[in-house]
């Protein structure tokens, strides 16, 4: 059984959100899959929509309110629905979207993005249709996107084509692909900490790690969960240790040994609940949220790296609406000072997106610094070029410190150069460069002259 400890985290609780602070009016996307239908940066959420080509919905998490669909402002572009998508971590901007169209799009948000107005109305403003990088190569649906947590313009994409590719988003070329999967759908991919490996699941119940720079199969299990429901999977930080979460007789996670893939570590039952479990861990406080998809239940658990491995925190959270789908927002992006440790954002079917505030009650109005150590930050530690080469880097931290929040620096937009945006500065520069002969030949000045002096 999960054994209760003393932990700085031992009273961390959540309350229903109110409505006044969900956001609403969305009608999501009635295409199904493993995805986990949000993601989110520290200041945008984004979720696809019905209708036509695939709209996406993407808005900011200090904007909550209604949503109106032809009047706010919405992400246009692909000619199919968006199964996946996934924010770039060193620009809260910028994210992938994946569809079944085959395509992968980069897109970054306008900095005067309003879909709706400060008391939380639907505000009328520009689609954005026009996406910095299109990456092609994939011949069926995609399916599942990530970005790399430490090198800049990295992405992994998984299709039905049974393929994971990882590509260059500036060059907008592949680096690398992996096929070894026969004729069984992909259900979740995660890179490690330093983005050396990639763990992928699938429908024949074997997680396969691979090298992303060669696309070379480097370890297997192959059996992680005898059930038929989907295996959900995480790295469980710098400890060497990795969770998968499946079904046999009943809903369990299990614990393995990076070094040592035959047998797991650790197993727990959780329930008999039917859908699937999705871990989402947070890797700066080792704490391990269970949340179940098609259920209102989320556990917390602490991870500690010897047995017991996992210490159950308290009852969690419990609401009788139903999840879609969840995602943890970045650490900087939660409120530090009400000791708000973490975030995860709820999609429901009916009822919105609920933001859902995991606080440490504490009486003192100082930075607690117990419960906030340094976090992941927004700056990479390294280029696509410098990690394709063999570059191996932890992920750059940040004090979440207000005191210091001036000297943290990331998260910020990122230049991307890519093909199409030089042809446009290009074409620009063209422009006025004949506009400028044009007056030096009005002045009587032989520019073809004046260069061969």
């Amino acid at each position: 059984m999960f054994k209760i400890r003393k932990s700085q985290y031992r009273h961390v609780f959540c309350d229903n959100p109110k409505p006044e602070h969900c956001y609403t009016g969305i009608r999501l996307s009635t295409v199904t899959g493993d995805q986990q239908y949000i993601k989110a940066s520290s200041k945008y959420y984004v979720v696809s929509l019905f209708g036509g080509g695939g709209p996406l919905h993407v808005g900011r998490l200090d904007r909550p309110g209604r949503f109106e669909s032809g009047t706010s402002s919405q992400v246009e572009g692909h000619t199919g629905s968006v199964l996946d998508f996934d924010f770039n971590p060193f620009d809260d901007s910028m994210f992938a979207s994946g569809s079944e169209d085959t395509t992968i799009k980069i897109w970054s948000i306008p900095d005067d993005w309003e879909p709706t107005d400060d008391n939380g109305r639907a505000k009328k403003g520009t689609n954005l249709t026009e996406s910095l990088v299109d990456l092609v190569g994939h011949k069926k649906k995609v399916t599942l996107l990530r970005f790399h947590p430490t090198a800049s313009n990295v992405l992994a994409s998984t299709s039905a084509d049974y393929t994971v590719k990882v590509w260059d988003v500036e060059k907008g070329e592949e680096i690398s692909s992996f096929a070894g999967f026969g004729d069984n759908l992909i259900q979740d991919m995660v890179w490690d900490t330093k983005g050396e490996h990639y763990a992928t699941s699938c429908k024949d119940k074997s997680v396969r790690f691979t090298d992303p720079r060669s696309g070379v199969l480097s370890g297997q299990i192959d059996r992680a969960h005898d059930g038929l429901k989907s295996v959900k999977l995480t790295y469980l930080g710098e400890t060497g240790k990795f969770m998968t979460s499946g079904t046999s007789r009943s809903r369990e996670v299990k614990i393995w040994d990076l070094k040592n893939l035959s047998k797991p570590l650790f197993t727990e039952s959780i329930d008999n609940s039917s859908g699937a479990l999705l871990p989402l861990f947070d890797q700066d406080s080792n704490i391990l949220y269970l949340c179940g998809k098609g259920d209102g239940i989320i556990r917390p658990y602490e991870f500690e790296d010897k047995a017991p491995f996992l210490h159950k925190l308290n009852d969690g959270f419990r609401s009788t609406t139903p999840a879609k789908g969840l995602c943890l927002i970045p650490k900087r992006g939660c409120n530090i000072m009400n000791c708000e440790t973490a975030r995860i954002l709820k999609v429901t079917n009916n009822d919105g997106i609920h933001p859902l505030s995991w606080t440490v009650p504490r009486k003192s109005d100082a930075f607690q610094d117990d419960i906030f150590p340094d976090c992941v930050g927004a700056v990479p530690a390294h280029n696509a070029d410098e990690w394709a080469e063999g570059s191996k880097k932890l992920p750059s931290r940040m004090s979440l410190n207000p005191a210091l929040a001036g000297k943290n620096g990331g998260g910020g937009k990122m230049k991307l150069k890519t093909v199409a945006s030089v042809s446009r500065e290009l074409k620009v520069a063209n422009v006025r460069i004949q506009y400028l002969e044009k007056k030096l030949k009005d002045c009587g000045i032989d520019v073809e002259q004046e260069i061969m002096k």
